[in-house]
């Protein structure tokens, strides 16, 4: 609410919108039939629903959501009518003056202070409107739906605390989220996928399965992989390289810091500050700015401007892979030079903005740029399309869509040459084409440096995620005046093209966990056999069926515990191991194993050595 919308802005409102902004006044008037004196200040709709802000001396609990739903759908069945009604400046003071604004009736002595001060922010010249629904008056640009008998399919959600305008100074309000949608089946749907989310929910799976860890003594935002979470991490990193074998790429390792002038050329630093770490200054810096007690502002300013040298966490990889290029004399004949890394990098989200493993501040990249010539562009990018569609496949993620990011022709803030971008465009188009997939363009949102596409996947819950992601760059080389030796013996210089099919290692885990509910297929489980004697006296045989599997290279643990089988059973499955194998008597007497799986229950027995080849098949194949 920081920075007002336009009249126009605030009109653009799909369908669904104008339903949940409608459903927000409804449930102002019934927190206020509740609650005579709630001091109402906003209420639009967001993602996936809306909120109203307030004021009140009764704080509101999720004990008091049935109370409010009663009283909204009372308001629904009265079939009350949304009217607008333009007023004067001076007839909107008057009303909030009243306390009317915002509230069922006038209230002597409870002026409506947030109207007021909203009223302030109007512009001089635009019309200001309220809008009517029974006793219930805001003000309010709309639109809103025709009445409120549109809002009966509503349910509230959560309450939580915010502050006025964002700003903290301006005292704390009462923040209650609901929803709605057009039909009883659509919200309905909609609660149950919540409820499959939460199941879901990668952070809790996390905890439980013991994948991963976030340390508030390390920091937020920075994950610590658990051994289990480091296998399934390991699995993801050899399955993507052995595809980067198979195109030709060169792995390389590049450090976690760099110096500030190395950002300076790229343009990261200081043009895109805020969204990274401060940079640190060198230690002789610090200590003659000290000596010369020096203020934090001399610091930074001398930073900036390159007065002070000093060094950043990397917020990208790219500019050390360039000079990995540049550090080599190269010809035609030697592009395209696709260079791959496993590359950590750093970036200062807001603390609120945080979340498990989606949303970091520290994250590993399967990242690589390819240096080509621009006649090379086409069938490099279609290529990176190719990988990128290969890795969802693999993980039976078939279900995405994929954006083509082109450059607005109207606006100047893209670099390089329309020549350039002209022959950028049309490989990617074709490259999409290529690939046989829908797709959609995108005007206006390429990267400034040139165009780009990203893949967009729907979850088995039906949420959609942007991974993949691949970019044509022109920028970069320009500005590290990076060249090859063409046909002709002259300089020129090469295209960059940089692509991620995961994207970010720590988000694209966090994606999986949700999407497999934690059960991972058996290639990518950390933990996919766990052998279970019935009792110490088979204990010998379930250890030599252990070695096997282990010399066969799949990932096997001995439950060495004193519980009953079915104990140990269930244990595993709650570990959401793939496979389980029961030794008793009959199986060492047979010289079989007897096969549980998590999802299948009871396959029978089979020798081990069977079960060995028929593991080791299912991972190589990477099934599903």
């Amino acid at each position: 609410m920081s920075e007002r919308k336009t009249l126009d802005e605030r009109q653009q409102m799909t369908d669904l919108e104008r339903l949940r902004h409608s459903t927000a006044h409804v449930m102002a008037t019934a927190i206020l039939r509740i609650w005579p004196d709630a001091q109402f200040a906003y209420g639009p709709p967001v993602e996936n629903g809306f909120y109203y802000d307030f004021e009140m001396e009764h704080r509101i609990t999720p004990d008091d959501f049935e109370k409010i739903e009663a009283e909204m759908r009372k308001v629904a069945k009265e079939n009350q009518r949304f009217e607008r009604m333009a007023i004067s400046r001076d007839e909107a003071k008057a009303m909030a003056e009243s306390g009317r604004l915002g509230g069922l009736a006038e209230r002597p002595g409870n002026a409506s202070r947030f109207k007021l001060d909203l009223i302030d922010k109007i512009p001089e010249g635009e019309e200001i409107s309220c809008f009517k629904n029974g006793d219930f008056i805001d003000l309010c640009a709309g639109p809103h739906v025709g009445s409120t008998s549109k809002t009966k399919h509503a349910k509230l959600m959560s309450v939580s605390s915010s502050f006025y305008m964002g700003d903290e100074s301006k005292g704390q309000l009462q923040r209650v989220y609901g929803t709605a949608f057009p039909t009883k089946d659509e919200l309905m749907g909609h609660l149950e996928r919540l409820e499959e989310a939460k199941k879901r929910d990668h952070r809790k799976l996390g905890r439980e399965l013991h994948l991963f860890h976030v340390d508030e003594a390390v920091g937020q935002g920075l994950i610590l992989w658990k051994p289990k979470g480091a296998l399934v991490r390991r699995a993801l990193q050899d399955f993507i390289t052995s595809e980067l074998d198979k195109q030709g790429y060169s792995q390389v390792f590049t450090p976690h810091i760099g110096k500030l002038d190395l950002y300076r050329t790229s343009g990261h630093f200081p043009y895109y500050q805020e969204s990274q770490y401060a940079p640190i200054p060198e230690r002789d810096t610090l200590e003659k700015l000290a000596d010369e007690n020096a203020t934090c502002d001399q610091l930074i300013n001398g930073l900036e401007s390159g007065e002070y040298e000093g060094y950043m966490l990397k917020p990208m990889n790219c500019p050390h892979h360039i000079k990995i290029y540049a550090s080599e004399h190269h010809s035609y004949r030697d592009l395209p030079v696709r260079l791959a890394e496993f590359g950590t990098v750093y970036r200062w989200e807001q603390s609120g903005e945080l979340g498990g493993m989606t949303r970091v501040r520290g994250f590993t990249q399967d990242d690589a740029h390819l240096f080509c010539t621009p006649d090379q562009v086409a069938d490099e990018v279609q290529k990176c399309l190719g990988l990128v569609k290969t890795v969802l496949s693999t993980l039976g993620m078939d279900d995405y869509k994929v954006r083509l990011s082109l450059r607005d022709p109207d606006s100047d803030k893209y670099v390089g040459s329309s020549e350039n971008w002209d022959k950028a465009e049309a490989a990617l188009r074709e490259a999409v084409e290529v690939l046989g997939v829908d797709y959609t363009v995108e005007l206006g949102e390429a990267a400034f440096y040139g165009p780009k596409i990203d893949f967009v996947v729907k979850d088995v819950i039906g949420r959609d995620w942007q991974l993949g992601t691949v970019q044509v760059d022109y920028n970069l080389p320009e500005r590290f005046e990076l060249e090859y030796v063409g046909a002709d013996n002259e300089k020129h210089r090469p295209v960059m093209i940089h692509r991620a099919p995961f994207g970010s290692l720590e988000r694209f885990t966090g994606l999986l966990i949700e999407h497999f509910e934690g059960k991972f297929p058996t290639w990518l489980a950390p933990e996919q056999v766990r052998v279970m004697p019935i009792s110490d006296k088979f204990m010998e045989a379930a250890e030599a069926a252990t070695a096997k599997l282990a010399d066969a290279g799949v990932r096997v643990t001995l439950d060495r515990n004193s519980d009953k089988v079915g104990a140990k059973i269930r244990l595993a499955r709650l570990d959401r191991v793939p496979y389980m194998l029961v030794l008793g008597a009959r199986e060492v007497e047979q010289g079989t194993v007897s096969i549980r799986h998590r999802d299948k229950d009871d396959l029978g027995s089979k020798p081990i050595d069977d079960f060995v080849e028929t593991i080791r098949e299912e991972i190589a194949n990477r099934s599903l």
